[in-house]
């Protein structure tokens, strides 16, 4: 009976697994928000992401283990920020 259970949470964690295309806009409202906490915190806690509204492209950095977002949210990871710097160099 245990097995069964822990089966299907593995599974419905699965979806967490599947590249999600973000709009270029959103990945560069997280790379300003991320930037504006660089500047005024500097760089002694990495965040795992940004957390940005999809409407206001206002965000807040995410510290924790798993982002717990709302339905207007979406959740950036360091990794595509860190992307968005290489793909587009002049910025």
């Amino acid at each position: 009976m245990i097995e069964v259970s822990e089966q299907t949470h593995r599974d419905a964690d699965s979806y967490d697994l599947e590249p999600i295309m973000l709009s270029p806009v959103i990945v560069k409202a997280a790379k300003a928000v991320y930037q504006a906490y660089v500047k005024t915190h500097g760089t002694r806690q990495a965040p795992i992401g940004v957390a940005i509204d999809r409407y206001t492209y206002r965000g807040q950095l995410i510290f924790g283990v798993q982002p717990i977002l709302l339905p207007h949210e979406c959740f950036v990871s360091m990794k595509e920020i860190e992307l968005l710097d290489f793909a587009s160099p002049n910025e």
